[in-house]
């Protein structure tokens, strides 16, 4: 059962590291600027039901897809790396392009921003979807495999949980914490998400380097 509380941690400090709530904020205040808190709690709570769906979505079928044209799991580890690093570069030189995400008319307005921008890309973009493949990955088909599934469904749903929070109250949060310190935390959550990418990457080359299959060509 270590294994499970082990993979349960690390799913959940890894979302999140990328989904990171405190740098949503502005994004979140920015498109509900002028609305209640009543609205505010309405919108976030939407958004995280819509991210929670979309995060289960790729636990799922995205599980599914890679057995069915039997995907090495370890490429999955190699990719997500990857994605991850780059991500995690990203939040650490502070060249985040969450800005772009904020609508500029009216027009764009109208649409359900709980879903687009705010629970996709802005909370489940390719650095959550490969987070969830990567973790899914690790899961081996043994005794403890339910288990394992169900500690990654217990990590998303503890990560939209504190997501929730952070949105519900972000005129709080912002004003205690301040933009510098958003910006402190979000290039200290980019150093260790690159981190994690780079273990996933190693691990993935180390499993590949160990899988028969890759030789039988040669």
């Amino acid at each position: 059962m270590r294994q499970v509380l082990t993979l349960f941690i690390s799913t959940f400090s890894t979302l999140l590291a990328i989904i990171n709530p405190l740098e949503a904020l502005p994004v979140f205040l920015k498109l509900l600027e002028g609305d209640d808190a009543g609205q505010h709690r309405q919108v976030a709570r939407r958004s995280c039901v819509y991210a929670t769906l979309l995060l289960f979505f790729f636990l799922i079928f995205g599980t599914l897809i890679l057995r069915i044209f039997d995907i090495s799991l370890s490429m999955v580890r190699v990719v997500g790396g990857i994605i991850l690093i780059r991500i995690g570069f990203e939040l650490f030189s502070g060249s985040s392009s969450a800005g772009s995400l904020i609508p500029t008319n009216k027009a764009a307005q109208q649409g359900d921003i709980a879903f687009v921008p705010l629970a996709m890309p802005l909370m489940v973009g390719p650095g959550a979807i490969a987070t969830t493949l990567g973790m899914t990955s690790l899961v081996r088909h043994s005794e403890l495999e339910v288990f394992s599934f169900l500690a990654i469904a217990c990590a998303i749903l503890a990560t939209m949980l504190l997501t929730y929070l952070c949105l519900a109250y972000a005129k709080n949060l912002l004003g205690r914490i301040g933009p510098m310190g958003i910006d402190a935390v979000t290039r200290i959550v980019g150093f260790f998400v690159s981190a994690m990418g780079v273990g996933l990457v190693f691990h993935g080359i180390v499993e590949a380097l160990q899988d028969p299959r890759i030789w039988q060509g040669t």
